[in-house]
């Protein structure tokens, strides 16, 4: 059988699979599944194209690691067929650890990041693929000693994000989030092991930082998306809270097994053969579904918070620069007491919802981005730019409440 295949992707083009083993994997339920689970959780509630998923970042980023590769051979850097094959499948499978709905339940159902529990797919799929992933692996814990490759798969250049900043500005019609990402990877090179950037690729990487900066204000956090996510997140609360109180509820078998226990890493790692069983059914449809249940629920509070994100009834919310006053929460929170007032108790805590959210353009504390000049210095790019990186975090306090 020929598992070369070929896909036709919106954003690149035809695009291959250029081992056997990652269309062995590609064909596993593990990562079929990531084809229901969308890559930005409700953002197409304000951009109704953002409907792509998991599935195709994950093949987008693949296709960018297969060019890097490419490009960074082309320049001499030594980088064998199992390195090759190995960064090409921690790429792959570096988001299969995502829950439904992406980053926005990721600690309501399961107080566990999604980076963990991809590790822990990859670990399990190791077994079932005769330890083939071994050496992938490694280089997804930055265990490696040929660290550039780990770089590629999740540093400041990665591939993950080339591919969705690219493909969530395509499918979200947001234009000031594309990126020169070809430009990018054609002037990636190493040095002293590390993943450089060639000095004449420098306001490529300006405009990449400008166009994260603005996708995640504009599409990420969007207010209306924040709001939308905000209220799921109570929804799903407020359902675990009656779970854990005895209330049956209708939901799937997976879904019930997280609602109705608290699951810490540690937990998870002392089952894991279950866990990852009742994970790797989970997808956004079993939150759909629950979703349409609740809102013939007895309990008021989460019929009203399920019909509300079923037919996109979104809180108002609203953005400021410093935190709100007590005295106006208050007075919000009267408002909405006044207009629910038969809801149980408690109620409040899920309809008033307030908090914060930040934003940097570029993190110095991590490993930098870096340019090597002709004359073969390196020098961080907060050193270099001529418009001034915002390296300080930008933070904003919201307000979301029943209009």
């Amino acid at each position: 059988m020929n598992k070369r295949k070929i896909f036709n992707d919106p954003v690149y083009g035809f695009t291959g699979i250029p081992y056997e083993i990652l269309f062995d994997l590609v064909e596993h339920p593990h990562f079929q599944r990531l084809r229901r689970i969308k890559q930005v959780s409700l953002t197409h509630y304000v951009y109704p194209g953002a409907l792509h998923t998991r599935f195709h970042h994950a093949l987008g980023a693949l296709h960018l690691m297969g060019q890097a590769i490419d490009i960074l051979r082309s320049k001499d850097v030594d980088i064998t067929e199992a390195e090759a094959e190995a960064v090409s499948i921690a790429i792959l499978l570096h988001d299969i650890g995502h829950g439904p709905f992406s980053h926005t339940l990721e600690h309501t159902l399961i107080n566990v990041p999604h980076e963990e529990i991809s590790l822990r797919f990859m670990e399990h799929l190791n077994q079932v693929f005769g330890r083939k992933l071994a050496l992938a692996i490694r280089i997804f814990k930055d265990e490696y000693p040929t660290r550039f490759l780990h770089q590629l798969v999740s540093g400041q250049l990665d591939m993950d994000r080339m591919d969705y900043l690219n493909r969530d500005s395509y499918f979200t019609g947001v234009s000031e989030g594309t990126i020169g990402f070809d430009r990018i990877i054609k002037m990636l090179s190493v040095h002293d092991g590390e993943l450089v950037v060639e000095e004449k690729g420098i306001y490529s990487i300006e405009k990449f930082l400008i166009a994260r900066r603005l996708m995640y204000w504009q599409v990420y956090l969007h207010k209306t998306v924040l709001a939308s996510e905000q209220m799921l997140v109570k929804t799903l609360q407020r359902a675990k809270e009656l779970a854990m109180s005895g209330e049956r509820l209708e939901v799937s078998k997976s879904l019930a097994f997280f609602l109705y226990q608290d699951t810490s890493l540690a937990d998870f790692d002392a089952n894991l053969p279950e866990m990852l069983e009742h994970f790797a059914r989970l997808d956004d449809y079993d939150i759909f579904a629950a979703l349409k249940n609740f809102t013939e629920n007895s309990d008021p509070l989460l019929a009203y918070l399920a019909d509300s994100i079923l037919n996109r009834h979104i809180f108002r919310i609203e953005l400021k620069n410093q935190p709100f006053q007590t005295e106006y929460l208050e007075e919000v929170r009267g408002k909405i007491a006044t207009k629910f007032g038969h809801f149980p108790a408690g109620y409040l805590d899920y309809l008033v919802l307030n908090g914060e959210e930040t934003n940097h353009a570029y993190n110095t504390s991590k490993d930098e981005i870096k340019i090597l000049f002709k004359d073969g210095s390196v020098l961080p790019m907060s050193q270099l730019t001529d418009f001034g990186l915002q390296t300080t975090i930008t933070k904003k306090y919201y307000l979301c409440y029943p209009k």
